[in-house]
């Protein structure tokens, strides 16, 4: 960077008064390096006094939904504000006070030395026996999962304590309402972002119901709904191509072991059925490896599509 950064840090609250406060006087007021630090509050149609306790508190931008709108918009919300407000570094975390804000400053790090565009902060980098037993089984397997989609090696893809760069800002689209922390790692890694990780620590409180993820299950479900939408978009070919393959794999052996017995027995019965059922695989693996192969090139298109729209807001921001 040719200028010392302008960093945003932008916290999603949802019915956060009791914490808000704390989050925001534990920010850094300076860091070695940075031009500016500025704090926006993203309230997502709270219904007790977040909004007033953060102004309160010393937040410089405050933005009210007058409605819950999700997780991902309203993290959303707040990168367009960040992004007109001129940030170079947007640190994105939780206003329930889980997360130390003191660590900003190793979050950043590998940003300020371009060595990556978006740092994600790690709970399992560190000693993470404090981490729930259901929150850490489900973390692993969903980082496993993004792992395997993105080809990378995260120890945490589900933390909302991140740090990212004004051109990562800028490439970022998503469209989920639920949740953005894995679509966003699959969103930039499809368009060759660098995408590192820092430890930090976590405090969890004992008897605190999360606003934003709820009941687990039905979290995880919505979830790998994201993952697979994401999917579906970035690897269209892999998405669908690798399943129809798969059918028609298995259609070809079911229709192959019916001609052999057809050939030594001169009979179709009795596996009439299983010829019936490999016709059906074959033509609709073959109809998936189509749609893969069309998906794929109006990924091309929309591939297309985001760069001329990063151009639009990048000019429009710089």
């Amino acid at each position: 960077m040719n200028k010392n950064p302008y960093i945003v840090v932008q916290i999603p609250a949802y019915n956060e008064e009791s914490t808000i406060s704390e989050v925001i006087k534990n920010i850094p007021h300076s860091i070695p390096g940075i031009d500016k630090i500025s704090i926006l509050v993203m309230n997502d149609g709270s219904s007790d006094k977040t909004s007033e306790i953060a102004k309160q508190a010393g937040a410089d931008y405050v933005i009210s939904h007058k409605q819950n709108l999700g997780l991902s918009k309203n993290f959303q919300s707040g990168l367009k504000l960040s992004l007109k407000l001129g940030a170079d570094i947007i640190v994105n975390i939780d206003g329930d006070g889980q997360f130390n804000a003191q660590e900003i400053p190793n979050l950043i790090n590998p940003i300020l030395k371009q060595q990556a565009h978006v740092v994600i902060g790690s709970r399992f980098l560190t000693n993470s026996k404090d981490v729930p037993f259901l929150k850490r089984v489900g973390n692993k397997y969903f980082t496993k999962l993004i792992n395997i989609i993105t080809g990378q090696k995260f120890t945490d893809a589900q933390c909302g304590f991140r740090a990212y760069s004004k051109e990562a800002a800028l490439r970022l689209n998503i469209f989920g309402k639920f949740t953005y922390t894995q679509e966003t790692l699959i969103d930039l890694i499809a368009k060759d972002l660098i995408i590192k990780e820092s430890p930090i620590n976590v405090a969890y409180f004992k008897n605190r119901q999360s606003h934003i993820s709820g009941n687990l299950i039905k979290y995880g479900f919505r979830s790998l709904g994201l993952i697979a939408n994401a999917t579906r978009d970035t690897k269209p070919l892999e998405f669908f191509g690798w399943p129809g393959l798969i059918m028609f794999f298995l259609g070809f052996l079911g229709g192959l072991t019916s001609l052999i017995y057809w050939i030594i027995y001169l009979a179709t019965s009795p596996v009439k059925t299983l010829l019936l059922v490999s016709i059906f695989l074959m033509t609709f693996g073959m109809l998936l490896i189509i749609f893969g192969l069309l998906a794929d090139m109006i990924k091309r298109v929309k591939k297309t599509q985001e760069e001329i729209l990063y151009r639009i807001k990048k000019n429009k921001h710089e």
